[in-house]
Protein backbone atom coordinates (compact mmCIF):
# COMPACT_ATOMS: atom_id res chain seq x y z
CA UNK A 1 0.00 0.00 0.00
CA UNK A 2 1.52 3.35 -1.02
CA UNK A 3 1.89 6.27 1.42
CA UNK A 4 -1.18 8.23 0.29
CA UNK A 5 -3.37 5.15 0.31
CA UNK A 6 -2.21 4.31 3.81
CA UNK A 7 -2.93 7.85 5.05
CA UNK A 8 -6.48 7.54 3.73
CA UNK A 9 -6.80 4.12 5.35
CA UNK A 10 -5.67 5.53 8.71
CA UNK A 11 -8.22 8.35 8.47
CA UNK A 12 -10.96 5.79 7.87
CA UNK A 13 -9.76 3.74 10.83
CA UNK A 14 -9.93 6.86 12.96
CA UNK A 15 -13.58 7.22 12.06
CA UNK A 16 -14.70 3.63 12.73
CA UNK A 17 -15.49 1.99 15.04
CA UNK A 18 -13.79 4.05 17.72
CA UNK A 19 -15.76 7.16 16.80
CA UNK A 20 -18.60 8.89 18.52
CA UNK A 21 -21.00 11.78 18.19
CA UNK A 22 -22.60 11.33 21.61
CA UNK A 23 -23.34 14.67 23.28
CA UNK A 24 -22.41 13.57 26.81
CA UNK A 25 -18.92 13.41 28.39
CA UNK A 26 -16.96 10.21 28.00
CA UNK A 27 -16.02 8.16 31.04
CA UNK A 28 -12.28 7.64 30.73
CA UNK A 29 -10.30 5.07 32.69
CA UNK A 30 -6.65 4.09 33.04
CA UNK A 31 -7.41 0.43 32.29
CA UNK A 32 -9.66 0.99 29.27
CA UNK A 33 -7.60 -1.23 26.94
CA UNK A 34 -6.39 -3.78 29.49
CA UNK A 35 -8.58 -6.53 28.01
CA UNK A 36 -9.31 -5.33 24.48
CA UNK A 37 -5.72 -4.38 23.58
CA UNK A 38 -3.37 -5.11 26.50
CA UNK A 39 -0.21 -4.14 24.60
CA UNK A 40 -1.56 -0.78 23.39
CA UNK A 41 0.56 1.40 25.67
CA UNK A 42 3.77 -0.50 24.99
CA UNK A 43 3.18 -0.30 21.23
CA UNK A 44 2.66 3.47 21.46
CA UNK A 45 5.80 3.82 23.57
CA UNK A 46 7.84 1.76 21.10
CA UNK A 47 6.64 3.97 18.27
CA UNK A 48 7.66 7.07 20.16
CA UNK A 49 11.03 5.56 21.06
CA UNK A 50 11.76 5.06 17.37
CA UNK A 51 10.45 8.47 16.31
CA UNK A 52 12.41 10.46 18.90
CA UNK A 53 15.58 8.41 18.33
CA UNK A 54 15.30 9.29 14.65
CA UNK A 55 14.57 12.99 15.30
CA UNK A 56 14.81 14.48 18.79
CA UNK A 57 12.55 17.38 17.80
CA UNK A 58 9.65 14.98 17.25
CA UNK A 59 8.95 14.77 20.99
CA UNK A 60 7.99 18.44 21.09
CA UNK A 61 6.05 18.11 17.84
CA UNK A 62 3.85 15.32 19.21
CA UNK A 63 3.27 17.22 22.45
CA UNK A 64 2.18 20.24 20.42
CA UNK A 65 -0.04 18.07 18.22
CA UNK A 66 -1.89 16.93 21.34
CA UNK A 67 -2.31 20.49 22.61
CA UNK A 68 -3.67 21.72 19.29
CA UNK A 69 -6.04 18.75 19.11
CA UNK A 70 -7.49 19.30 22.58
CA UNK A 71 -8.17 23.01 22.06
CA UNK A 72 -10.51 22.29 19.13
CA UNK A 73 -13.60 20.20 19.93
CA UNK A 74 -11.72 18.51 22.76
CA UNK A 75 -9.12 15.73 22.51
CA UNK A 76 -10.84 13.88 19.69
CA UNK A 77 -8.21 13.42 17.00
CA UNK A 78 -9.84 16.02 14.76
CA UNK A 79 -6.47 17.63 14.08
CA UNK A 80 -5.49 14.49 12.15
CA UNK A 81 -8.31 14.75 9.61
CA UNK A 82 -7.72 15.99 6.09
CA UNK A 83 -10.16 18.22 4.21
CA UNK A 84 -13.29 16.56 2.84
CA UNK A 85 -16.16 17.78 0.64
CA UNK A 86 -18.18 18.50 3.79
CA UNK A 87 -15.63 20.27 6.00
CA UNK A 88 -12.23 21.95 5.96
CA UNK A 89 -9.80 20.34 8.36
CA UNK A 90 -7.65 22.02 10.98
CA UNK A 91 -4.26 21.46 9.37
CA UNK A 92 -4.39 24.76 7.48
CA UNK A 93 -5.39 26.87 10.49
CA UNK A 94 -3.14 29.84 11.21
CA UNK A 95 -1.49 28.10 14.16
CA UNK A 96 -1.03 24.84 12.23
CA UNK A 97 -0.17 25.71 8.65
CA UNK A 98 3.46 24.92 7.73
CA UNK A 99 4.02 24.25 11.41
CA UNK A 100 2.21 21.31 12.95
CA UNK A 101 3.89 17.97 12.34
CA UNK A 102 4.18 14.37 13.50
CA UNK A 103 1.24 12.92 11.56
CA UNK A 104 3.41 10.16 10.11
CA UNK A 105 4.39 9.05 13.63
CA UNK A 106 0.74 8.66 14.65
CA UNK A 107 0.04 6.86 11.35
CA UNK A 108 2.85 4.40 12.01
CA UNK A 109 1.71 3.68 15.56
CA UNK A 110 -1.88 3.24 14.38
CA UNK A 111 -0.72 0.78 11.72
CA UNK A 112 1.04 -1.36 14.33
CA UNK A 113 -1.96 -1.28 16.66
CA UNK A 114 -4.30 -2.30 13.84
CA UNK A 115 -2.17 -5.36 13.16
CA UNK A 116 -2.57 -6.47 16.78
CA UNK A 117 -6.06 -5.31 17.78
CA UNK A 118 -7.91 -3.88 14.78
CA UNK A 119 -10.52 -1.19 15.29
CA UNK A 120 -9.94 -0.87 19.03
CA UNK A 121 -7.55 1.96 19.94
CA UNK A 122 -8.67 5.44 18.93
CA UNK A 123 -6.31 7.88 17.26
CA UNK A 124 -7.24 10.42 19.94
CA UNK A 125 -5.90 8.09 22.62
CA UNK A 126 -2.77 7.42 20.57
CA UNK A 127 -1.99 11.14 20.39
CA UNK A 128 -2.66 11.61 24.11
CA UNK A 129 -0.45 8.73 25.24
CA UNK A 130 2.24 9.63 22.71
CA UNK A 131 2.36 13.16 24.17
CA UNK A 132 2.94 11.74 27.66
CA UNK A 133 5.68 9.47 26.31
CA UNK A 134 7.25 12.42 24.49
CA UNK A 135 7.67 14.20 27.82
CA UNK A 136 9.13 11.09 29.45
CA UNK A 137 11.63 10.58 26.65
CA UNK A 138 13.01 14.06 27.29
CA UNK A 139 13.42 13.59 31.04
CA UNK A 140 10.03 14.89 32.14
CA UNK A 141 7.47 13.45 34.56
CA UNK A 142 5.23 10.40 34.23
CA UNK A 143 1.47 10.49 34.71
CA UNK A 144 -1.28 7.95 34.17
CA UNK A 145 -3.33 8.72 31.06
CA UNK A 146 -7.08 8.09 31.34
CA UNK A 147 -8.21 6.35 28.14
CA UNK A 148 -11.34 5.75 26.11
CA UNK A 149 -11.54 8.81 23.87
CA UNK A 150 -13.54 8.53 20.67
CA UNK A 151 -12.37 9.91 17.36
CA UNK A 152 -14.22 12.79 15.79
CA UNK A 153 -15.84 12.42 12.39
CA UNK A 154 -15.45 16.12 11.65
CA UNK A 155 -13.07 19.03 12.23
CA UNK A 156 -13.35 22.81 12.50
CA UNK A 157 -11.00 25.25 10.82
CA UNK A 158 -12.83 28.18 12.41
CA UNK A 159 -12.46 26.77 15.92
CA UNK A 160 -8.78 26.07 15.28
CA UNK A 161 -8.25 29.68 14.21
CA UNK A 162 -10.20 31.03 17.17
CA UNK A 163 -9.17 28.68 19.99
CA UNK A 164 -5.47 27.96 19.58
CA UNK A 165 -3.20 30.63 21.11
CA UNK A 166 -0.80 32.41 18.78
CA UNK A 167 2.88 33.23 19.45
CA UNK A 168 2.07 36.93 19.81
CA UNK A 169 -0.88 36.55 22.19
CA UNK A 170 -1.15 38.87 25.17
CA UNK A 171 -1.56 37.41 28.64
CA UNK A 172 -5.24 38.37 28.75
CA UNK A 173 -5.87 36.73 25.36
CA UNK A 174 -4.01 33.60 26.44
CA UNK A 175 -5.99 33.33 29.64
CA UNK A 176 -9.27 33.77 27.77
CA UNK A 177 -8.46 30.89 25.45
CA UNK A 178 -7.48 28.60 28.32
CA UNK A 179 -10.54 29.49 30.41
CA UNK A 180 -12.72 28.75 27.38
CA UNK A 181 -11.41 25.17 27.58
CA UNK A 182 -12.17 24.89 31.29
CA UNK A 183 -8.54 25.43 32.28
CA UNK A 184 -7.25 27.82 34.92
CA UNK A 185 -4.49 30.40 35.08
CA UNK A 186 -2.37 27.85 36.97
CA UNK A 187 -2.97 25.31 34.20
CA UNK A 188 -1.94 27.88 31.61
CA UNK A 189 1.39 28.67 33.26
CA UNK A 190 2.21 25.00 33.81
CA UNK A 191 1.21 23.86 30.32
CA UNK A 192 3.24 26.70 28.80
CA UNK A 193 6.21 24.92 30.34
CA UNK A 194 5.96 22.48 27.44
CA UNK A 195 8.06 25.10 25.67
CA UNK A 196 11.04 23.79 27.58
CA UNK A 197 11.55 21.59 24.49
CA UNK A 198 11.04 22.21 20.80
CA UNK A 199 11.76 24.93 18.28
CA UNK A 200 9.93 27.81 16.63
CA UNK A 201 10.18 29.38 13.20
CA UNK A 202 11.46 32.92 12.75
CA UNK A 203 7.97 34.07 11.75
CA UNK A 204 6.77 33.11 15.23
CA UNK A 205 9.29 35.23 17.15
CA UNK A 206 10.22 38.07 14.77
CA UNK A 207 7.86 40.48 16.54
CA UNK A 208 9.50 39.56 19.85
CA UNK A 209 12.78 40.93 18.47
CA UNK A 210 11.85 43.89 16.32
CA UNK A 211 8.55 45.30 17.63
CA UNK A 212 8.28 47.52 20.66
CA UNK A 213 7.07 45.40 23.58
CA UNK A 214 7.47 47.89 26.39
CA UNK A 215 5.89 45.84 29.14
CA UNK A 216 7.98 42.71 28.45
CA UNK A 217 11.36 41.89 29.93
CA UNK A 218 14.03 41.37 27.26
CA UNK A 219 17.64 40.31 27.74
CA UNK A 220 19.77 42.28 25.28
CA UNK A 221 22.33 39.53 24.74
CA UNK A 222 19.55 37.05 24.04
CA UNK A 223 17.94 39.43 21.56
CA UNK A 224 21.27 39.68 19.73
CA UNK A 225 21.43 35.89 19.45
CA UNK A 226 17.92 35.83 18.03
CA UNK A 227 18.71 38.56 15.50
CA UNK A 228 21.51 36.41 14.10
CA UNK A 229 18.97 33.65 13.47
CA UNK A 230 15.98 35.74 12.48
CA UNK A 231 16.57 38.89 10.39
CA UNK A 232 13.92 41.59 10.16
CA UNK A 233 13.01 40.26 6.71
CA UNK A 234 13.68 36.90 5.11
CA UNK A 235 14.69 33.69 6.83
CA UNK A 236 11.10 32.93 7.80
CA UNK A 237 11.78 29.21 8.25
CA UNK A 238 14.93 29.63 10.35
CA UNK A 239 14.54 27.81 13.65
CA UNK A 240 15.45 28.72 17.20
CA UNK A 241 14.98 26.55 20.30
CA UNK A 242 12.22 27.64 22.63
CA UNK A 243 14.68 27.01 25.46
CA UNK A 244 18.18 28.05 24.38
CA UNK A 245 19.85 26.57 27.48
CA UNK A 246 18.56 22.96 27.46
CA UNK A 247 16.54 22.60 24.25
CA UNK A 248 16.00 18.82 24.35
CA UNK A 249 15.64 18.35 28.10
CA UNK A 250 12.21 18.60 29.72
CA UNK A 251 13.07 20.63 32.81
CA UNK A 252 12.24 23.94 34.49
CA UNK A 253 14.84 26.00 32.60
CA UNK A 254 12.03 27.55 30.55
CA UNK A 255 10.88 29.40 33.67
CA UNK A 256 14.39 30.51 34.60
CA UNK A 257 14.68 31.88 31.09
CA UNK A 258 11.48 33.88 31.54
CA UNK A 259 12.76 35.34 34.81
CA UNK A 260 15.85 36.47 32.89
CA UNK A 261 13.88 37.99 30.00
CA UNK A 262 14.80 35.14 27.66
CA UNK A 263 11.42 33.90 26.52
CA UNK A 264 11.46 33.22 22.79
CA UNK A 265 7.83 34.04 22.02
CA UNK A 266 5.85 37.08 23.08
CA UNK A 267 3.28 34.68 24.53
CA UNK A 268 6.04 33.11 26.65
CA UNK A 269 7.42 36.33 28.08
CA UNK A 270 3.88 37.60 28.71
CA UNK A 271 3.91 35.25 31.73
CA UNK A 272 6.08 37.84 33.50
CA UNK A 273 4.22 40.93 32.30
CA UNK A 274 2.78 43.58 34.60
CA UNK A 275 -0.87 43.83 35.57
CA UNK A 276 -3.39 41.96 37.68
CA UNK A 277 -2.93 38.61 35.97
CA UNK A 278 0.76 39.18 35.37
CA UNK A 279 1.42 39.56 39.08
CA UNK A 280 0.00 36.07 39.62
CA UNK A 281 1.64 34.39 36.64
CA UNK A 282 4.98 35.98 37.50
CA UNK A 283 4.88 34.41 40.95
CA UNK A 284 4.11 31.01 39.46
CA UNK A 285 6.95 31.42 36.98
CA UNK A 286 9.37 32.26 39.79
CA UNK A 287 8.20 29.32 41.90
CA UNK A 288 8.68 26.85 39.04
CA UNK A 289 12.06 28.40 38.23
CA UNK A 290 13.37 27.30 41.64
CA UNK A 291 11.27 24.16 42.20
CA UNK A 292 11.27 21.67 39.30
CA UNK A 293 9.23 19.13 41.26
CA UNK A 294 6.43 21.64 41.76
CA UNK A 295 6.44 22.29 38.02
CA UNK A 296 6.42 18.57 37.20
CA UNK A 297 3.49 17.93 39.53
CA UNK A 298 1.36 20.80 38.22
CA UNK A 299 2.27 20.02 34.62
CA UNK A 300 1.20 16.39 35.06
CA UNK A 301 -2.07 17.39 36.72
CA UNK A 302 -2.79 19.99 34.03
CA UNK A 303 -2.00 17.54 31.21
CA UNK A 304 -4.54 15.09 32.60
CA UNK A 305 -7.06 17.90 32.93
CA UNK A 306 -6.45 19.10 29.37
CA UNK A 307 -6.59 15.52 28.13
CA UNK A 308 -10.10 15.24 29.55
CA UNK A 309 -11.49 18.14 27.50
Amino acid sequence: MDKMAWRLFVVLLCLWPASSSFPFPLLLSNDYYDKSCPFALSIIRSGMDLAVAKEARMAASILRLHFHDCFVQGCDGSVLLDDTPTFTGEKTANANRNSIRGFEVIDSIKEKLESVCPGVVSCADIVTVAARDAVLLNGGPYWDVPLGRKDSTTASLDDANNNIPTPNSTLQTLLGKFVKQGLTLADMVALSGAHTIGQARCTSFRDRIYKENGNLDSDNAYMSVLKATCPSSGGDNNLSPLDLVSPVLFDNTYYRNLVNGQGLLISDQEMTSIGIYGSITSQLVKSYAIDPLAFFQQFSDSMVKMGNI
